[in-house]
């Protein structure tokens, strides 16, 4: 009788830990861009819609986008970012090793390379405040 308790015990607490962990990851999200560093870009582009303007970034602009994409954390997908409207920012990234990246931030959603997720708020809201400052910075 004890060892059958004792294995209830342990089943539950490894379901306790798992419910946990899936919890962690629906609430607090997963950060896609984590460890990124500017020297990881090659190269990178925003366009707004609207006003519908593409602005190329330089050294400085890249450092800033690096931090600011290293912060985002995406919770789970969802593609009803569709159904929205409001303004789009749309990073084209390049890297270094050559590949391309597109992330899109429509608060609340970030759509990376075509796929919507759930995104946390303020990370999300920095990155659309810093693609409005550079238009606001170069008279756009």
């Amino acid at each position: 009788m004890k060892l059958q308790k004792r294995h209830i015990f342990i089943v539950g607490a490894v379901l306790a830990v798992l419910l946990a962990l899936a919890a962690g990851l629906l609430f607090w999200g997963r950060r896609p861009f984590r460890g990124l560093e500017a020297a990881d870009i090659a190269s990178a582009s925003v366009t707004l819609r609207p006003p519908d303007v593409t602005l190329e970034l330089n050294g400085a602009e890249i450092e800033a986008l690096a931090e600011l994409l290293g912060d985002l954390r995406i919770t789970w997908p969802d593609q009803s970012y569709t159904e929205y409207a409001g303004q789009a920012v749309q990073f084209t990234v390049t890297f270094a090793d050559g590949t391309e990246t597109e992330v899109t931030d429509y608060n609340p959603f970030l759509i990376i390379d075509g796929t919507g997720w759930r995104t946390a708020y303020a990370p999300c809201e920095a990155l659309n405040r810093f693609a409005n400052e550079l238009l606001r910075e170069r008279g756009g």
